[in-house]
């Protein structure tokens, strides 16, 4: 018998989702993404887990929970929630009878890999009350209050919060009780548990665990599970078929160099560097910028200057996320999706190989298919490898059923 249980938390309303069936607004679990419900996305995700699962779902919705279960290939206890989401875990952990370590998660955080599991449970088995999967904060923060737009917030000691948050199920059991009525504000269990003054080990998380929450986060999880999708048609041994035809698929190739002497920050394949930025329009992200071309150039749909001009004020500043999100949606309508993307980043500095990991993360969760980078030098020759500036080159390879 297990000794781990897991609450699957799917009571949400689903209201910034915005889908509707016969007129009337779907909980957020039980909206279709990619051809099944948000919560039989999120079942299969954690099928070989070995844990005990408990569902809490709205009230009336338990027998297409126990449905959806069982296409997921899962068993599961099925629980109604209650107003709030402090009040659904509540009523999870009444039914997980004897576990001595649980995890709470999120339905909505549909694609977590495996991956994030085990980082929890591994923290949890090695003597942790509470354990939380973070990742670094890496947009600019400001305080924000009546009069407007406040001061910067030094964003290097915040992190975002993911799920499955893991726990000692004494000591969950212990802060839901002691938070009393006050619970019902609380949207993060680890903060309950924090309050009783026992500390929260982090794990590192991971950019799949995105929360589905607006349209296009649904359509961010669309074009990661149709490449999930693409990949295992075409993993399909010799001789068996799919019953489709084969998709049509295209290699295209973007290169950028950016000098450096830019005002701002220096940002590159999607992550924030020290040291003097970039010159140029935008940020200067030359692996991002080279990535937009390689996908637009593989569809036949120009460059990054024909997508959204070369100095159009609106994007002054503008981080290479954008650019590369705004090629890729642009591929979505001519009915192209990304298959992988290599890009290698040419330059003295920054050292690309100190964070490879992350930049791939990063990169892969923009284009929704897997971006793997590399990075090295011209051996002193020219004005690259003088350090005055940075050149990247990309390779993508796209599809189209």
């Amino acid at each position: 018998m297990t000794d781990t249980a897991l609450i699957v938390v799917a009571a949400g309303s689903g209201t910034r989702l915005g889908r509707t069936r016969a007129g009337r607004p779907v909980p957020k679990a039980f909206a279709e993404v990619a051809g099944a419900p948000i919560l039989e996305h999120a079942l299969r995700g954690v099928a070989g887990l070995g844990a005990s699962i408990v569902l809490v779902v709205p009230s009336g919705f338990e027998a297409d929970a126990s449905a959806i279960a069982a296409r997921a290939g899962v068993r599961a206890a099925v629980v109604a929630g209650g107003a709030t989401r402090a009040d659904s875990v509540a009523a999870g952990l009444a039914a997980i009878g004897h576990a001595r370590l649980v995890l709470v998660h999120d339905a909505a955080r549909a694609l977590t890999p495996m991956a994030s599991f085990d980082r929890v449970l591994a923290a949890l088995r090695a003597g942790a009350a509470a354990v939380v999967p973070v990742l670094p904060v890496v947009d600019t923060i400001r305080s924000a209050g009546e009069e407007g737009l406040g001061a910067i917030v030094d964003r290097s000691s915040l992190r975002a919060m993911q799920t499955p948050q893991g726990f000692d199920v004494p000591t969950l059991r212990r802060a839901y009780e002691a938070a009393g009525d006050a619970r019902a504000a609380s949207t993060d269990d680890a903060q309950l548990v924090q309050a009783l003054g026992e500390p929260i080990v982090a794990v590192h998380g991971d950019e799949l665990a995105f929360k589905i929450t607006t349209p296009a986060d649904a359509a961010r999880a669309e074009a990661l599970l149709a490449q999930e999708a693409g990949v295992a048609e075409q993993a399909t041994p010799a001789g068996q078929t799919t019953g489709g035809a084969a998709p049509e698929l295209r290699t295209g190739i973007g290169v950028d160099v950016h000098a450096f002497g830019g005002d701002g920050a220096l940002w590159l394949a999607g992550l924030e560097w020290e040291g003097q930025g970039l010159a140029g329009h935008s940020d200067g992200d030359a692996a991002c910028h080279a990535i937009v071309d390689a996908l637009l150039g593989a569809a036949g749909l120009g460059d990054i200057g024909a997508l959204v001009g070369v100095d159009d004020p609106r994007f002054a500043g503008a981080r290479g996320e954008v650019f590369v999100r705004a090629a890729v949606a642009l591929l979505a309508e001519h009915g192209w999706a990304p298959v992988n993307v290599a890009v290698q980043v040419l330059g003295v500095r920054p050292r690309i190989g100190t964070r490879r990991d992350e930049a791939q993360r990063v990169l892969s969760a923009m284009v929704g298919a897997p971006v793997s980078v590399s990075g090295t030098t011209t051996d002193g020759l020219g004005a690259i490898g003088r350090g005055e500036g940075v050149q990247a080159m990309a390779t993508a390879l796209i599809r189209r059923p």
